[in-house]
């Protein structure tokens, strides 16, 4: 008989802020799990500045714009008041959310690639583009920088602007001090590389380095793996496919397989 509450009473770090932990924590709750929210990473808009101005009016002199994010997307356009769609150029995303959240603004990508990854955006983005394309990239302060420093090294000319700061929330320190303590946790699942470095500060602060034993790590991308093994912390899960539900799917299915 199939387990229709897989997760049944399991305590599901959820780490993302208020405006994103919604859906995720609805799934942890469909199989049976008791999410607690503790947001690990939160974005705050750079102020805005003469150079971000520019680029703004400057729109429609660029072959693409890449969204690798829905906080980009939302971040972006709560400075570009313009509401004239044509000035926009190509567009590139990384990931459905942030499909859905240009969609939701009446613009639609003209390239997706098929693994939410800068590595295979990279790859399978350069037949699109030639020698002095002009590319806009706004990103956030602690973004990677392989798009740009690849899509540069094949000849486009890439224009970043940092848009958005990354920061951990203040009030979420003292509370997940409190549930580790408490033993209110049993399954972390992060999102982000972010979010492992923020977590490991608190457990550093706080000296809790004795509870990470007892814990299922997971974590969405290579990106945040590479993060937790480099803290020297186990994976546990790593979907192929980089979503939240491809995530607690293959937590479901490393419970089953232990338990058997």
């Amino acid at each position: 008989m199939i387990n229709s509450f897989p997760l049944l009473e399991k305590k599901v770090l959820v780490p993302r802020g208020e405006n994103q932990a919604k859906s995720f924590s609805q799934l942890i709750e469909k199989y049976g799990g008791i999410p607690i929210e503790i947001p690990l990473i939160a974005f705050r808009p750079v102020e805005i500045n003469q150079r971000l101005q520019t680029i703004l009016k400057a729109l429609n002199t660029y072959d693409w714009i890449i969204f690798t994010s829905n906080v980009t997307v939302e971040t972006f356009f709560s400075f570009c008041l313009n509401s004239d769609l044509e000035i926009f150029p190509k567009i590139a995303v990384i990931g459905k959310k942030t499909e859905e959240g240009l969609l939701q603004r009446g613009l639609r990508p003209e390239f997706i690639p098929s693994a939410y990854v800068a590595e295979s955006f990279v790859a399978e983005f350069l037949p699109y583009i030639h020698k002095g394309s002009k590319i806009l990239l706004p990103k956030g302060n602690l973004a990677r920088e392989y798009i740009a420093d690849s899509l540069t090294e094949s000849g486009a000319l890439v224009n970043e602007v940092v848009i958005y700061e990354t920061v951990m929330p203040d009030e979420s320190r003292e509370k997940l001090a409190k549930v580790m303590v408490e033993k209110q946790l049993d399954i972390l699942l992060f999102t982000s590389p972010s979010t492992v470095d923020h977590f490991m500060e608190t457990v550093t602060r706080y000296k809790l380095e004795h509870h990470l034993k007892k814990y299922i790590f997971g974590c969405i991308g290579p990106s945040t793996e590479k993060k937790l093994r480099a803290y020297g912390l186990p994976v546990h899960v790593a979907p192929k496919e980089y979503t939240v539900k491809e995530m607690v799917n293959s937590t479901i299915a490393y419970l089953e397989m232990e338990e058997s």
